[in-house]
């Protein structure tokens, strides 16, 4: 048996771990931020900036939080991409932390002076949770307790898809704080000094499976249970707004923005509405991975379909539509790196608003109609119909709706209603003629 990753088995990172400090406060440890946010910090730490090593706090990943912490937050990265595979072993998570069994220590993490940068990436559903032990309810009571002991206020960065996510973050604190019984003046000081800058993120990085964990370990020499693979493709636009101390984001790659909204259309109505409809209708055709569904021969002219009808709410100055698509045809089609459709299907009820529904209303203000968007969402009620491997926060609810008898019409609308989808009319009817297709077999 090999020996285990960890600071005594590894030679290092070519800096001393030891003088790392946690600068980053990270809620929602998983895998993507271990594939994006957390090389970044690495890289700068690297170069010689000691002040931003990582305080993971797991908000669920309770058995991933005590891998990491049996291992020293050390983990390896393999960066896939076809033919080629490349290794590294990331060291900037210097402690790893319980949401729910240590609230206390995240708090203090979140109020300690290292401490400038927030980052999340804890799901769409995250931003509804704001109980003590919520990311927003550690966020809000971590800078009370800054406020009281003097310290300068947090910058809070999103890293999660959904428009306008630092306006979501801010949103979420403040009410957190509000139902942790924070004074009015707490409450004004988050409001009026606190940083909540919107974030872009994007990187395909599949849930790690039992054969990535070995050959990661087989390439190290060391036995690595935290293991990861991702995609060469890397991006990270950030909106130029911060509450004090600050990385030089743009020395590892980051790009920094005054409006971060046109490259978060791009990536949630192309990138990420092309995924969810490959999800679903993948699904129903009986595939598991993303590249087997670009490359059947309906599903792919589909998604081109999706990416001209969505390419019509972008705002173009910004974005080479013709570029960014066909970059993502080959991303998709990447067979080295198998990502799992299963995992991009979850929580549509908070995935579609944003990723499709969205583009989908603003094409209805313009009179146009969106056939492929409207077959995604469709593909979505059918999934939740027909198949049992759907995981939602509202499944219940959603599965019963979906699996109703009766037209197609009626059910789209239920199911629009169920999530606070606010959408025109004609988009039901436009959706229940794509379920109606799809309930016959035809994509």
């Amino acid at each position: 048996m090999i020996p285990r990753l960890s600071d005594a088995t590894w030679s290092g990172p070519g800096y001393d771990r030891a003088q790392v400090r946690g600068g980053v406060v990270h809620l929602g440890l998983g895998a993507f931020h271990r594939a994006h946010q957390t090389p970044v910090f690495d890289s700068l730490i690297s170069s010689g900036d000691a002040r931003w090593g990582v305080t993971a706090v797991a908000t669920r990943s309770v058995g991933l939080a005590k891998t990491l912490a049996a291992q020293d937050g050390l983990y390896s990265l393999s960066v896939r991409d076809r033919d080629t595979a490349s290794i590294a072993v990331i060291g900037a998570i210097r402690a790893v932390l319980l949401a729910a069994g240590e609230p206390e220590a995240a708090i203090a993490a979140l109020a300690h002076e290292d401490a400038h940068l927030v980052t999340l990436t804890v799901t769409e559903k995250g931003y509804l949770d704001h109980g003590p032990a919520g990311p927003a309810g550690l966020i809000a009571r971590g800078m009370e307790r800054r406020r009281t002991s003097g310290l300068a206020p947090l910058t809070v960065m999103s890293c999660d898809n959904r428009a306008g996510n630092g306006h979501a973050a801010r949103a979420a604190v403040l009410a957190a704080g509000a139902q942790a019984r924070i004074g009015d003046a707490g409450l004004a000081w988050i409001a009026e000094s606190a940083a909540f800058p919107s974030s872009m993120v994007d990187r395909i990085t599949p849930t790690p499976t039992p054969a990535m964990i070995d050959d990661n370990s087989g390439r190290l020499g060391l036995r690595d249970e935290a293991a990861l693979w991702t995609e060469p493709f890397w991006q990270w636009v950030v909106e130029d707004r911060f509450a004090g101390a600050r990385p030089d984001l743009a020395r590892a790659g980051v790009k920094v923005v005054a409006d971060v909204a046109p490259w978060e259309a791009a990536k949630l109505r192309l990138l990420n509405a092309a995924h969810s409809a490959l999800a679903y209708l993948g699904l129903l055709k009986g595939f598991g991975f993303i590249h087997e569904a670009m490359g059947d021969a309906e599903l792919a002219p589909l998604v081109g379909r999706l990416w001209d009808e969505a390419a019509t709410t972008l705002d173009t100055r910004s974005i080479d539509v013709g570029a960014y698509c066909a970059a993502l045809r080959g991303r998709f089609d990447n067979p080295a790196l198998p990502h799992a459709l299963a995992q991009i299907a979850a929580d549509g009820s908070q995935k579609l608003p944003p990723r499709i529904l969205a583009g989908m209303a603003e094409r209805a203000r313009c009179d146009l109609s969106s056939p492929a968007l409207a077959t995604a969402v469709a593909a979505w009620a059918h999934a939740l119909a027909t198949l049992d491997e759907i995981a939602d926060p509202m499944i219940h609810r959603l599965r019963l709706i979906a699996r109703a008898r009766g037209p197609a019409e009626p059910v789209v609308r239920k199911l629009l209603e169920a999530i606070d989808a606010a959408t025109p009319p004609r988009l039901a009817a436009e959706i229940g003629l794509a379920l109606d297709r799809l309930r016959l077999g035809h994509y």
